[in-house]
């Protein structure tokens, strides 16, 4: 089903023309829950692996949690799967008569946890996206590479999941890996994406507020500056127009292929490739919530309606991933070469 972002209130280079030549066209990917194949794009979705390619192992360091039970993928989806269904029931009988006896047996089994695992931890998948459906995604110095498959280490390294980034030929994959292993425990179940299929749509973004020259800054800070824009502008916002462009202006939320770089955990800090000193560019935004309440204005037409989410679930998480309380993890990759390694920024 195609999502489409309601227009900006307007025109934001009509003001501030030093905006135009900084903007970018972002994927936003809009993942909502379903049921994708190994030849879907998607989040949490199986992947086209080859069936001789070893699969990904993390061989740590990984610090087991002494306070939260080891819960396993299976662990953590069946949970899931039986609040989902205790929330459909009657909401006039109290919560814990809503359980079956075979649900809070199961509920009781799984909270009582598994035996921390040692040695190396099986990477899960976190998305599989194909050029087809997002043209814009391309590495550098692979033209017959068509699909971008992202895996995670289930465990903080230090504060969040470790990622591993693999660009094929999808084409070149005839045997699929129907099978592939999963770790035997996460360290959250935040760190377990549901399946989710996308609904890719290109939008244009301007830099974040902190990126700007100073003169910029001073501009869009001053509230007589947005005065031709009428009642284009919310008022609200006439003590700190600033807020105004970040929210509504500038840069999407939610997951993302490309566009610019979310901030506001830390100022924005060089993204430089390690290997070769190049820039870095904004690959695959993974993020915690589509929106927050400073951003609803880009939710989709009619998308709150049509995609209730379950009782209990943080607003607009369809994907049910939690990053380091609420924040999205941002993947930057050398523009020289897939080859070199790639930045993992938390935002």
């Amino acid at each position: 089903m195609s999502r489409t972002t309601p227009p900006r209130p307007f025109d934001v280079t009509a003001l501030f023309p030093q905006l135009a030549p900084l903007a970018r066209i972002a994927t936003r990917l809009h993942p909502r829950a379903g049921a994708p194949s190994q030849h879907d794009s998607s989040v949490g979705g199986p992947l086209l692996w080859p069936a001789d390619e070893p699969w990904p192992y993390c061989d740590g360091p990984h610090v087991w949690d002494q306070v939260n039970a080891a819960l396993s993928p299976e662990d953590v989806r069946l949970q899931r799967h039986i609040q989902a269904v205790v929330a459909s029931r009657p909401h006039g009988i109290p919560e814990m008569s809503r359980y079956t006896p075979e649900e809070r047996a199961i509920n009781d089994r799984i909270n009582a946890g598994r035996p921390w695992p040692e040695g190396p931890i099986a990477m899960l998948p976190v998305a599989q996206l194909y050029v087809r459906d997002i043209p814009l995604l391309r590495p550098p110095g692979q033209a017959e590479a068509d699909l971008l498959q992202v895996l995670w280490c289930p465990f903080d390294h230090p504060d969040h999941p470790r990622t591993a980034l693999f660009w094929r030929s999808a084409a070149a994959v005839t045997d699929v890996l129907d099978t592939p292993p999963e770790p035997p425990a996460v360290q959250f179940p935040g760190y377990v994406p549901e399946p989710c299929l996308l609904a890719p749509e290109q939008v244009t973004e301007y830099p974040n507020f902190l990126e700007l020259s100073k003169e910029l800054q001073q501009q869009l800070g001053d509230w007589s500056m947005w005065q031709a824009a009428g009642a284009a502008v919310d008022s609200s916002y006439a003590v700190a127009p600033q807020e105004f462009y970040m929210n509504k202006l500038s840069v999407a939320p939610g997951w993302k292929v490309g566009g610019w770089t979310r901030w506001g955990l830390t100022d924005p800090m060089p993204r430089i490739c390690p290997t070769c000193g190049a820039e870095m560019d904004p690959l695959l935004t993974i993020a915690t919530t589509e929106w927050n309440a400073g951003t609803e204005s880009w939710v989709p037409d009619g998308d709150q309606a049509r995609d209730p989410l379950p009782p209990g679930t943080p607003p607009a998480n369809y994907t049910l991933i939690d990053l380091a309380r609420g924040y999205d993890l941002q993947l930057h990759v050398c523009p020289a070469s897939p080859d070199h390694p790639h930045i993992e920024l938390i935002q």
